[in-house]
């Protein structure tokens, strides 16, 4: 890291563990130049979080690429509640240098992209425990306009990174932050079979030598199914919907927790980061596409991505600082005061406020009708 007092911009992308990094941060900031930015390329860990181990936490910022690399166009660059100015304009400097889009985030767990990503692969995870056949999870999921299924898109992220971002969310937040029959799902593939995805060869999918052949679905997966149902009697459509409306609902909360900021930031991120449906327009104008009334009725198809964010919002409450990371506004907003996101979608979106009101109500009625219990 001698190079690195030459360096204008430092970007970190060790594993997604919060050790790893803060031994990273130590070993790093002797070797940085005095005005040197510095940048996580987490995937999920809250900012705010991570900053805490740096010095200067007003150069410190996320800027999170999408995997592979070279082919995803989306950069997330994620504003921390110390980020300041100098490090964001680096930040949006830098992406547009290597010719990719950037989106402007405000920090929670998972971010914008990921919150969205992590619900279409959840709902795929819960239906292969409800017994659909792996191969209609697959096939339904296309047919609704996602580029790949989400358990072959579990296989490329990885599976045991996977389970690595749900223990560090369950040791962040509490055993109800996360779904227990997902984890225990993903301890039986990664822990007991020693399946980690396509980069060991076997996943959800087994994949064959390069040029022997093309993958095909894991025989086993009936085992891990605890029953199993017929496909002639599950409704195509109904499948469909629920792995558009999980992420769009998702994208939703993303704006009423201030994360989001310009609503057509969403829509270009869920595009082009994660290949939500691009019929759709994106992830909020889908909720337009479709119609409050009917994503309102949809919702209970979808209700164990519901479920899962009563889960979080309850840890939220239960684990102070930390949870509320994950659901709730950064403190800017709760001061009063306004974030650099906030400002930046400001000055190119004048519209932004009503649109935000409109989708905030339609989750505000979900919730009442799906959240039973719960305060607000």
């Amino acid at each position: 890291m001698t190079c690195s007092k030459d360096c204008d911009l430092v970007i970190e992308a060790v594993f997604e563990d919060r050790k790893v990094k803060a031994e990273t941060y130590a070993k790093a900031q002797p070797l940085l130049k005095a005005d040197a930015i510095f940048a996580s390329n987490t995937s999920t860990l809250p900012i705010n979080s991570l900053a805490e181990e740096f010095k200067d936490q007003g150069k410190f910022i996320g800027i999170h690429f999408f995997s592979p690399v070279e082919k995803m166009m989306l950069v997330e660059i994620i504003v921390g509640k110390n980020t300041g100015d100098v490090a964001l304009a680096t930040a949006l400097d830098y992406v547009r240098v290597i010719g990719k889009t950037p989106i402007v985030v405000n920090d929670c767990r998972g971010f914008f992209a990921n919150r969205c990503v992590l619900r279409y692969i959840a709902e795929g995870n819960e239906m292969l425990l409800e017994g659909v056949p792996p191969a209609m999870i697959e096939n339904t999921a296309q047919m609704a306009g996602m580029p790949v299924g989400p358990l072959s898109l579990s296989d490329e992220v990885a599976l045991d990174l996977g389970l690595k971002i749900m223990k560090a969310t369950e040791a962040d937040l509490g055993a109800n932050a996360i779904d227990q029959e997902h984890k225990k799902l993903m301890v039986e593939m990664v822990e007991k079979q020693g399946r980690f995805g396509r980069k060991n060869g076997k996943g959800f999918y087994d994949y064959p030598e390069k040029g022997k052949g093309q993958k095909s679905l894991w025989p086993g997966l009936a085992a891990l199914q605890p029953k199993h149902l017929d496909p002639d009697t599950l409704d195509v459509e109904e499948l469909k919907q629920r792995f558009l409306v999980v992420q769009a609902v998702e994208a939703a909360r993303t704006v009423e927790d201030h994360v989001i900021t310009d609503m057509r930031e969403a829509d270009v991120g869920s595009i082009l980061g994660f290949g939500f449906a691009p019929f759709t327009g994106g992830t909020l104008s889908y909720i337009d596409f479709m119609g409050t009334q009917e994503v309102r009725r949809a919702l209970p198809q979808a209700r164990s991505q519901i479920r899962l964010a009563l889960h979080a919002a309850e840890a939220a409450g239960r684990h102070g600082g930390q949870g509320r990371d994950l659901l709730r506004p950064l403190p800017a907003e709760e001061g009063g005061g306004v974030s650099r996101a906030d400002e930046r979608s400001r000055r190119h979106c004048r519209d932004g406020p009503q649109d935000q009101t409109r989708i905030c109500s339609i989750l505000r009625r979900s919730d009442a009708s799906h959240r039973p219990g719960m305060t607000t």
